[in-house]
């Protein structure tokens, strides 16, 4: 009861950034140089439109008014039309998104596997010639772009070797499945089709691994000095006096508590990949939101604007939210502490 009572005050301590958030993105965007009625119709619309627009918009109305009516139609999902598109933001979230998602959710699987992977291994060999090579990546990953790795994979794996497919989603001459998730692998297995779900899958494997590699190198690092630091516990020292077997002491009693600040990390850049992927996105003609995010700032799209950063804000609750949990079933000392809160 009370990890529920942490969950449900967390929860709502979420909805009160989730709502400041949501008046500095409307202040910024009213305050932006320019007229927004004039952006929404064009230099070339009489002035008769721009007036009706106004109105539509309450633009004519104080500052506290606006943001009421603009909180009115966020929270029914109406965040006006886009300017790039000329459709609702919402179709535009709708359509992008998944696409995003998708890509999220293959890039930490392969930071939260190769990371905490790597990370074991360099702790399990410390200051051997595989600890010093698993740092020395970890060193060239952090300080590397994304887009670098994006650049070099494409030339690599998919123009010189041809192994990936380097362009979209899925290739032209594969039929897409029917739409349930937005997501093509999910979709193509619920759907029976595993042709596709390989085709979608090999489309995937580069830019995932582009988004990942600088998480990767980030988690393996700092698993690897957490492991090291409780290698020279006491309970360790103990597990080993008693004579447990190193494979159990190191996956055990070492691996839980030390993923701690990895878990910490991973779930920040998991959240974070969603708004740093334009690049990557671009390069491989992904059609996800970051991308579209990005047209929107360059066009001055306010409405789009302000659709993609509160989407951005929920995103780094939820996973702030989904880290606490899982760093309070790590540490039975954090379930203690919230317990006693409560």
């Amino acid at each position: 009861m009370s990890t529920l009572n942490f969950l449900v005050r967390r929860i709502i301590y979420s909805v009160f950034v989730l709502l400041g958030l949501s008046i500095v993105i409307f202040v910024i965007a009213r305050i932006m140089p320019g007229d927004p009625a004039r952006m929404a119709v064009g230099a070339r619309a009489p002035q008769w439109v721009v007036d009706r627009i106004r109105e539509q918009m309450h633009l004519n109305e104080p500052l506290p008014v606006q943001y009421g009516y603009w909180l009115r139609d966020a929270l029914r999902g109406d965040f006006g039309l886009s300017l790039v598109t000329q459709r609702p933001v919402t179709s535009d979230i709708r359509e992008f998104f998944p696409a995003s998602l998708e890509l999220v959710l293959f890039s930490g699987f392969l930071s939260a596997v190769g990371g905490i992977g790597l990370g074991v291994l360099s702790a399990r060999y410390k200051d051997t010639w595989i600890d010093n090579i698993v740092r020395l990546f970890s060193y060239a990953g952090v300080v590397t772009p994304s887009y670098i790795f994006a650049i070099l994979f494409v030339l690599l794996l998919g123009w010189a070797l041809k192994w990936f497919p380097i362009i979209g989603r899925l290739s032209e001459e594969v039929t897409a499945p029917p739409v349930v998730t937005g997501l093509i692998t999910l979709d193509a297995l619920l759907a029976g089709q595993f042709g596709t779900f390989l085709d979608a899958l090999r489309h995937i494997v580069l830019p995932a691994l582009s988004l990942a590699m600088g998480a990767i190198a980030q988690e393996a690092r700092i698993t690897r000095s957490s492991m090291a630091d409780n290698l020279s516990k006491d309970y360790i020292a103990s597990a080993r006096a008693l004579g447990i077997p190193e494979r159990i002491v190191m996956g055990r009693f070492l691996l839980k508590p030390s993923l701690i600040p990895t878990v910490s990390i991973l779930g920040l850049d998991i959240a974070a990949t969603f708004s740093v992927a334009f690049l990557v996105e671009l390069i491989f003609n992904w059609p996800g939101l970051a991308r579209y995010g990005m047209q929107s700032m360059m066009h001055k799209d306010l409405n789009a604007i302000s659709a993609v950063i509160l989407i951005l804000g929920a995103i780094f609750v939820t996973v702030n939210i989904v880290v606490d949990i899982i760093v309070a079933w790590l540490d039975p000392r954090i379930r203690l502490s919230a317990a006693r809160s409560a």
